[in-house]
Protein backbone atom coordinates (compact mmCIF):
# COMPACT_ATOMS: atom_id res chain seq x y z
CA UNK A 1 0.00 0.00 0.00
CA UNK A 2 2.80 2.41 0.96
CA UNK A 3 6.51 2.16 0.18
CA UNK A 4 7.71 5.40 1.81
CA UNK A 5 6.01 7.39 4.56
CA UNK A 6 7.25 10.86 5.52
CA UNK A 7 6.91 12.08 9.10
CA UNK A 8 7.81 15.77 9.62
CA UNK A 9 8.46 16.40 13.32
CA UNK A 10 9.34 19.28 15.62
CA UNK A 11 9.85 17.19 18.74
CA UNK A 12 6.59 18.34 20.36
CA UNK A 13 4.04 16.15 22.14
CA UNK A 14 1.64 16.48 19.22
CA UNK A 15 4.37 15.40 16.84
CA UNK A 16 4.91 12.36 19.07
CA UNK A 17 1.24 11.46 18.61
CA UNK A 18 1.67 11.68 14.83
CA UNK A 19 4.88 9.64 15.11
CA UNK A 20 3.00 6.81 16.80
CA UNK A 21 0.55 6.70 13.91
CA UNK A 22 3.34 6.84 11.33
CA UNK A 23 5.37 4.07 12.97
CA UNK A 24 2.32 1.82 13.32
CA UNK A 25 1.32 2.42 9.71
CA UNK A 26 4.84 1.77 8.43
CA UNK A 27 5.04 -1.43 10.47
CA UNK A 28 1.69 -2.63 9.13
CA UNK A 29 2.50 -1.90 5.49
CA UNK A 30 6.24 -2.62 5.42
CA UNK A 31 6.95 0.96 4.36
CA UNK A 32 10.21 2.80 4.93
CA UNK A 33 9.74 5.72 7.35
CA UNK A 34 11.47 9.03 6.59
CA UNK A 35 11.65 11.33 9.64
CA UNK A 36 12.24 14.97 8.72
CA UNK A 37 13.01 17.92 10.97
CA UNK A 38 13.18 21.35 9.32
CA UNK A 39 15.07 24.15 11.03
CA UNK A 40 12.95 27.19 10.17
CA UNK A 41 15.35 29.58 8.42
CA UNK A 42 12.80 32.40 8.43
CA UNK A 43 12.22 32.08 12.18
CA UNK A 44 15.96 32.23 12.87
CA UNK A 45 16.16 35.56 11.06
CA UNK A 46 13.08 36.95 12.81
CA UNK A 47 13.71 35.94 16.41
CA UNK A 48 17.49 35.84 16.78
CA UNK A 49 18.78 38.92 18.66
CA UNK A 50 21.67 40.71 17.01
CA UNK A 51 23.84 39.86 20.02
CA UNK A 52 23.64 36.14 19.18
CA UNK A 53 25.58 34.32 16.51
CA UNK A 54 23.09 33.09 13.89
CA UNK A 55 25.39 30.18 13.01
CA UNK A 56 25.44 29.10 16.66
CA UNK A 57 21.64 29.26 16.81
CA UNK A 58 21.37 27.25 13.60
CA UNK A 59 23.76 24.64 14.97
CA UNK A 60 21.81 24.41 18.22
CA UNK A 61 18.54 23.96 16.33
CA UNK A 62 20.08 21.31 14.09
CA UNK A 63 21.13 19.46 17.23
CA UNK A 64 17.56 19.68 18.55
CA UNK A 65 16.37 18.31 15.21
CA UNK A 66 18.79 15.40 15.40
CA UNK A 67 17.50 14.56 18.87
CA UNK A 68 13.89 14.73 17.69
CA UNK A 69 14.46 12.47 14.68
CA UNK A 70 16.57 10.05 16.73
CA UNK A 71 13.75 9.60 19.25
CA UNK A 72 11.35 8.61 16.47
CA UNK A 73 13.97 6.40 14.82
CA UNK A 74 14.45 4.47 18.05
CA UNK A 75 10.72 3.74 18.30
CA UNK A 76 10.58 2.81 14.62
CA UNK A 77 13.51 0.41 14.87
CA UNK A 78 11.93 -1.28 17.90
CA UNK A 79 8.85 -1.85 15.72
CA UNK A 80 11.00 -3.35 12.95
CA UNK A 81 10.60 -0.36 10.65
CA UNK A 82 13.35 0.77 8.28
CA UNK A 83 13.92 4.46 9.05
CA UNK A 84 15.76 7.39 7.47
CA UNK A 85 16.59 10.48 9.58
CA UNK A 86 16.92 13.88 7.90
CA UNK A 87 17.49 17.42 9.21
CA UNK A 88 17.16 20.31 6.76
CA UNK A 89 17.29 24.10 7.02
CA UNK A 90 14.69 26.10 5.12
CA UNK A 91 11.02 27.06 5.02
CA UNK A 92 9.23 24.09 6.66
CA UNK A 93 6.24 23.80 4.33
CA UNK A 94 8.38 24.05 1.22
CA UNK A 95 11.04 21.66 2.51
CA UNK A 96 8.44 19.04 3.41
CA UNK A 97 6.75 19.20 0.01
CA UNK A 98 10.09 19.17 -1.83
CA UNK A 99 11.38 16.23 0.17
CA UNK A 100 8.22 14.23 -0.48
CA UNK A 101 8.44 14.89 -4.20
CA UNK A 102 12.17 14.17 -4.45
CA UNK A 103 12.04 10.91 -2.50
CA UNK A 104 8.98 9.20 -3.90
CA UNK A 105 6.97 9.53 -0.69
CA UNK A 106 3.50 7.91 -0.81
CA UNK A 107 2.05 9.49 2.35
CA UNK A 108 2.88 12.39 4.67
CA UNK A 109 1.85 12.01 8.33
CA UNK A 110 1.84 15.22 10.42
CA UNK A 111 0.52 16.58 13.70
CA UNK A 112 -2.04 19.34 13.49
CA UNK A 113 -0.10 21.50 15.94
CA UNK A 114 3.48 21.68 17.07
CA UNK A 115 5.91 23.28 19.46
CA UNK A 116 4.58 26.80 19.03
CA UNK A 117 0.96 25.74 19.43
CA UNK A 118 -2.23 27.05 17.90
CA UNK A 119 -0.65 29.98 16.09
CA UNK A 120 2.02 28.06 14.27
CA UNK A 121 2.45 24.29 13.63
CA UNK A 122 -1.96 23.49 11.74
CA UNK A 123 0.28 24.92 11.74
CA UNK A 124 -1.57 29.00 9.90
CA UNK A 125 0.61 27.01 9.51
CA UNK A 126 2.87 24.30 8.24
CA UNK A 127 0.43 21.38 8.04
CA UNK A 128 -2.16 23.52 6.30
CA UNK A 129 0.40 24.66 3.72
CA UNK A 130 1.57 21.11 3.11
CA UNK A 131 -2.01 19.87 2.71
CA UNK A 132 -2.74 22.59 0.16
CA UNK A 133 0.42 22.15 -1.88
CA UNK A 134 1.30 18.49 -1.54
CA UNK A 135 1.22 16.17 -4.53
CA UNK A 136 0.75 13.16 -2.20
CA UNK A 137 -1.88 12.38 0.46
CA UNK A 138 -1.41 14.02 3.88
CA UNK A 139 -2.70 12.46 7.10
CA UNK A 140 -3.13 15.18 9.75
CA UNK A 141 -3.15 13.67 13.26
CA UNK A 142 -4.80 15.71 16.05
CA UNK A 143 -3.39 15.73 19.59
CA UNK A 144 -4.30 12.90 21.94
CA UNK A 145 -7.46 13.87 23.80
CA UNK A 146 -8.41 16.49 21.21
CA UNK A 147 -12.04 17.61 21.27
CA UNK A 148 -12.78 19.17 17.85
CA UNK A 149 -15.14 22.14 17.56
CA UNK A 150 -17.39 21.49 14.56
CA UNK A 151 -20.04 24.23 14.77
CA UNK A 152 -20.33 27.91 15.65
CA UNK A 153 -22.72 26.98 18.49
CA UNK A 154 -20.10 24.70 19.99
CA UNK A 155 -17.48 27.44 19.68
CA UNK A 156 -19.78 29.85 21.54
CA UNK A 157 -20.29 27.36 24.37
CA UNK A 158 -16.52 26.78 24.68
CA UNK A 159 -15.86 30.52 24.64
CA UNK A 160 -18.44 31.27 27.35
CA UNK A 161 -17.09 28.45 29.54
CA UNK A 162 -13.53 29.76 29.17
CA UNK A 163 -14.56 33.31 30.10
CA UNK A 164 -16.38 32.02 33.18
CA UNK A 165 -13.34 29.92 34.17
CA UNK A 166 -11.28 33.13 34.12
CA UNK A 167 -13.66 34.72 36.63
CA UNK A 168 -15.62 36.95 34.27
CA UNK A 169 -19.30 36.85 33.37
CA UNK A 170 -19.96 36.52 29.61
CA UNK A 171 -22.63 38.71 28.08
CA UNK A 172 -24.20 38.62 24.63
CA UNK A 173 -22.35 38.08 21.37
CA UNK A 174 -20.88 41.30 20.02
CA UNK A 175 -21.11 39.82 16.52
CA UNK A 176 -21.49 36.39 14.96
CA UNK A 177 -18.57 33.93 15.39
CA UNK A 178 -16.34 33.47 12.35
CA UNK A 179 -13.50 31.22 11.21
CA UNK A 180 -9.90 32.28 10.68
CA UNK A 181 -8.25 29.24 9.14
CA UNK A 182 -8.22 26.67 11.94
CA UNK A 183 -9.65 28.91 14.67
CA UNK A 184 -13.14 30.06 15.61
CA UNK A 185 -13.22 33.69 16.77
CA UNK A 186 -16.08 34.40 19.18
CA UNK A 187 -16.57 38.15 19.95
CA UNK A 188 -18.27 38.51 23.34
CA UNK A 189 -19.40 41.44 25.44
CA UNK A 190 -18.89 41.03 29.18
CA UNK A 191 -21.34 41.75 31.96
CA UNK A 192 -18.92 44.29 33.45
CA UNK A 193 -19.07 46.36 30.28
CA UNK A 194 -15.86 45.12 28.74
CA UNK A 195 -15.44 42.87 25.73
CA UNK A 196 -13.34 39.91 24.70
CA UNK A 197 -12.45 37.87 21.65
CA UNK A 198 -12.25 34.15 22.39
CA UNK A 199 -10.09 32.17 19.96
CA UNK A 200 -11.30 28.57 19.91
CA UNK A 201 -9.04 26.08 18.16
CA UNK A 202 -11.21 24.00 15.84
CA UNK A 203 -9.03 20.88 16.06
CA UNK A 204 -8.42 20.69 19.81
CA UNK A 205 -11.06 22.82 21.49
CA UNK A 206 -8.40 24.88 23.28
CA UNK A 207 -9.51 28.45 24.02
CA UNK A 208 -7.41 31.59 24.25
CA UNK A 209 -9.11 34.85 25.27
CA UNK A 210 -8.05 38.42 24.57
CA UNK A 211 -9.71 41.37 26.30
CA UNK A 212 -10.27 44.37 24.06
CA UNK A 213 -10.40 47.03 26.78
Amino acid sequence: MYDRILLPTDGSEVAESAASHAVALAAATGAQLHVLYVVDAEAIGLVTPVTLDVDEVRTSLRHAGEEATAAVAEAAEEAGVDVVEVVEVGVPGEEIRDYAAANGVDLVVMGTHGRSGVDRFLLGSVTERVVRGSGVPVLAVPPAGADPVLTAEDAIDRARAAVEAEGAEPGPLREAPYRERTTWVVPLDLADGGSVNAHVDAATGAVRTARLD
